[in-house]
């Protein structure tokens, strides 16, 4: 009985009894509280993606990623775009952010806004705080984002180009060119 009371206290009426006392963060359950310390304040993340070395807090959170990242498995598609996601929680997000444009949270200091809250804590971060915590160790290039750090690696580095054009021999590090390219009709720089 009191399994299901609290099941009822921390999903339907949203309860959240647990308060963090280094950041906002709340939760309903003591031990969400306990694997959020020590994943967020003290980078507490045992398991390791040893295809790209990408830490984890949970084995079940790298297990997705190595079906995601690199195994390509993204059973959810988008039905108004070509974005697709392994998880259905992923896509709904997607969906309200992108399609419906819902973006519930404003930043205080510009007009940007966004419909997730650690989104709008990144933003402030790098935009108006100017942080670039992800560092490259070849040319010491800073960025405000680990996935902006990995892709000027594979672009600038590794001179990968995955994005190729079907028509000609155009090919880019970043979808959005490679789109850009193919909506000019080809007629954009090769």
């Amino acid at each position: 009985k009191n399994v299901l009371k609290k099941h009822i206290e921390s999903v339907h009426d949203n309860m959240k009894s647990f308060k963090c006392d280094v950041c906002d963060y709340s939760c309903s359950r003591k031990d969400s509280m306990k694997k959020h310390i020590e994943s967020v304040h003290e980078k507490n993340k045992p398991f390791k993606c040893e295809i790209c070395n990408y830490t984890f807090t949970f084995k079940g959170h790298m297990k997705r990623h190595i079906e995601s990242v690199h195994e390509n498995k993204k059973q959810f598609k988008c039905e108004s775009c070509d974005y697709s996601c392994l998880l259905k929680r992923n896509m709904k997000r997607h969906i309200e952010s992108v399609h419906d444009n819902k973006k519930q949270f404003k930043c205080e200091i510009c007009d940007y806004s966004c419909s997730r809250k650690d989104s709008m804590k990144t933003h402030i971060e790098s935009v108006h705080e100017k942080k670039k915590p992800f560092k490259c160790d070849i040319c010491d290039y800073s960025f405000p984002y680990k996935s902006d750090l990995k892709r000027h690696i594979e672009s600038v580095h590794e001179n990968k180009k995955p994005f190729k054009c079907d028509i000609c021999d155009y090919n880019s590090s970043q979808k959005g060119n490679r789109n850009r390219h193919v909506a000019m009709g080809n007629e954009a720089k090769k």
